[in-house]
Formats: structure tokens, sequence, C-alpha cells
């Protein structure tokens, strides 16, 4: 079945009793026992809820996974997945990432004894020459931010299995609908829910997406354990936002490749940075291993004052962090999204004083070209 029927379907199966074609919202904290030592298979809604277990589900079925789940916040995701390991770990992970992801790196889990090497994931040699007798994983975003390299999965799959090494993937830009990160060889997918699986600024969630049942075992331990879990409202959102991420990306995608090309053109505009384009190093790549290339655009202006008038100027684009929606968000990543990369990493990766990140929304492409080019030109 196709994957965008597949995300139409979550849910729907869920409520048997009523036929609810929508997963009712199961607003409870606990569930009344039928008897002593019997279980309806809920008991308190942090250990299950059946609105987070219809996502829960459906997120597994759209990944190819054992088991998924729901979690209070991408961050909150990747927290838990950090209790996987103990003081003296060593993960490898994605240099040009998410500032969030490097700040609860090394400001939060640093200081339990966890030690993390940022490589260039794109690269499969510098990934390898990064292996200690004390690395346990490597961390990649399939598709990174805000530059937007594509990691080679299989490559890094083969290479992590020959080193009994976990392979955890942010599959956040791309999600299911363009990429499987567990069908290329990944033990664990993540996702900032947020974005573009519950697609409407409206909702804060993350996911996790799990291949080995015994590893997904331990996941659930972790996450029944600490308890940052997803509310069965935010749930109910983020299932009916994934029920439109196909006709959601594909229209965003269509956008993005046109709005590229226009920035390609623009004399004001010195480098963009988007894997649709024929000239970007990891073009190929992504058309072997991927289903498209997803909405998100990087790209650099000729001078840093541009930056502001961008920022300032644009009337259907937002000046707002996040991405992922149905509106179209520009951002400055050197001060908002990545500040808490240190000012040296930042300058050798190029987030810069002239480097501008574009979400792309679904609103019509030519509207949202006039707007970036009445906000650019004088």
């Amino acid at each position: 079945m196709n994957i965008a029927t597949e995300a139409v379907q979550i849910g729907l199966e869920w409520d048997t009793r009523t036929g609810a074609v929508t997963v009712p919202i199961y607003q409870t904290a606990t569930f009344r026992h039928p008897g002593l030592g019997q279980s309806t298979g809920y008991d308190y809604s942090r250990s299950g809820n059946p609105t987070r277990q219809a996502l829960e589900s459906g997120i597994a079925r759209l990944d190819g996974a054992a088991r998924g789940f729901a979690y209070s916040s991408g961050m909150a995701a990747i927290a838990n997945l950090l209790l996987l390991f103990k003081s003296g770990d060593h993960l490898i992970v994605t240099e040009d990432l998410y500032g969030g992801t490097c700040r609860l790196f090394d400001k939060v889990f640093g200081q339990f004894g966890l030690s993390f090497s940022y490589v260039d994931t794109s690269d499969t040699i510098a990934v390898a020459a990064a292996i200690q007798p004390s690395t346990k994983a490597v961390f990649v975003e399939t598709l990174t931010n805000p530059l937007l390299k594509f990691a080679d999965l299989p490559a890094i799959a083969a290479l992590c299995k020959s080193n009994n090494l976990l392979l955890i993937a942010d599959n956040t830009f791309l999600t299911p609908y363009l990429l499987r990160p567990l069908d290329l060889g990944a033990d664990i997918a993540v996702y900032s829910a947020t974005k573009y699986l519950a697609g409407h600024n409206d909702t804060v969630a993350g996911v996790v997406t799990v291949k080995d049942p015994q590893l997904a075992e331990t996941v659930y331990f972790h996450q029944n354990s600490v308890g940052a879990v997803l509310g069965p409202q935010d749930a109910w959102l983020t299932t009916r936002g994934i029920k439109t991420l196909g006709i959601r990306m594909d229209r965003q995608q269509e956008n993005a490749v046109r709005i590229a090309r226009w920035l390609a053109a623009h004399p004001r505009i010195t480098r963009v940075y988007y894997p649709g384009l024929a000239n970007h190093p990891d073009h190929a790549l992504m058309k072997r291993d991927s289903r498209g290339f997803g909405a998100m655009i990087a790209f650099e202006v000729d001078k840093h004052e541009l930056v502001e008038q961008i920022l300032l100027k644009t009337k259907l684009i937002s000046f707002a962090e996040s991405l992922g929606g149905v509106e179209s968000l520009i951002t400055f990543p050197e001060v908002q999204t990545h500040a808490d990369i240190p000012p040296d990493l930042r300058a050798r990766l190029g987030i810069n004083d002239v480097l501008l990140r574009l979400s792309v929304g679904i609103e019509d492409c030519d509207d949202l070209i006039e707007d970036l080019r009445q906000a650019i030109e004088p």
C-alpha cells in the first residue's frame, strides 16, 4: 500500500465499538480495572493511552518499525534515546545539526559522562575515522539542519553493523513519506513531529520508531519510567496532521524546487543549499535513496544588511523559528536556531551572518516568489 494511503488510514480502525472514523481523544489519567488482577490493557496514561497508541502504532507502520513511541517534544524523544547509553559511552554525531540537539548533548548529557564527536556524516570515511573503542552509536540527521547535507545511510549502517554500533537517524526534514531510515539500515528513527508530521504549527510533539522488538522494549521501559509522553490532545492533533502528510509534502516540494531555482538565478543570492538542484553535491545520492528532496532551503545573500531587510519585509513568509508547517517560515540560523553551536564550529560549517533558512509552505508558489522578490529588491 502506498505510504500516502497508509497515512490517511491512521486511527481509522481504532474505535471498533462505535466505528468512529477519527480516533477519540481519551482525556483521562487513569482507567478502571474490571477486576482484581485484571486490566483492559490500559492502567495509567503515562504507561499507555489509546489516543497516543493510535499515533504510535500508525507511525510504526509508516516507518516499517516494530514499535513507535510518542513524546512531549522532539527534544524529549532524543533525550529518552540517550538513556540507552551510560557514563563513558561515546557517540558520533552530525556536525551541522539542530542547535538544540547540540545543546542537549553537550550541556546536559555531557555532564553525565557521555561524549560526542561532531563529524560530517555525509562523509562516510570521516564517520569511520571517528570511531573510538568507547563508541556505541552514530546519530545522524538524514538531511542536515540547516545546510541540507544528505547522509549515505546504507553505507553508515554497514559501518555500524561491522562495529556493533547503533544507528539513530533524525529524519525530521524528510519524514517516512520521503525516506524510511529503518529500510536503509538504521536501528532507530526520531522525528520532531511538531514539524512536517503534525504539519500545522499547532502542537509540539516527538516520535521515535524502533526496528528491533527487543530494543523497542528497552525504549518503552525508558519512556514509561521517565514519563515525557505526549498528551492525548496533542496525539490527536499529530494523528490528524499525518493524514494529509502526502499531499502537503508534494505541494511543499513542488514549491521548494521552483523557489530554489528562482533564488539561484537572483543576483543578490550568492549560494543556494537545496538538494533538489542538480548541482547539489548529494543530489544523485538522494535520488537513489529518497522519494524526494524535501521543502527546506538555505541560502546566502550578498550582504549582511540584506538579512534583516528580508526578515522584516516579507509579508506572507513569517519570520519565525520551527519549520515544516503549511505556512512558510524564514529564520536566521546564526542567531536563532543554531546559537548554541560554538561560534568557531558555526564559522567552519558556514552557518554565518548571511545565511537564511526557509521552510516552504503550501501557499501559491507565485505569491511566495513575489514576496521574496519585494523583500530582496529595493
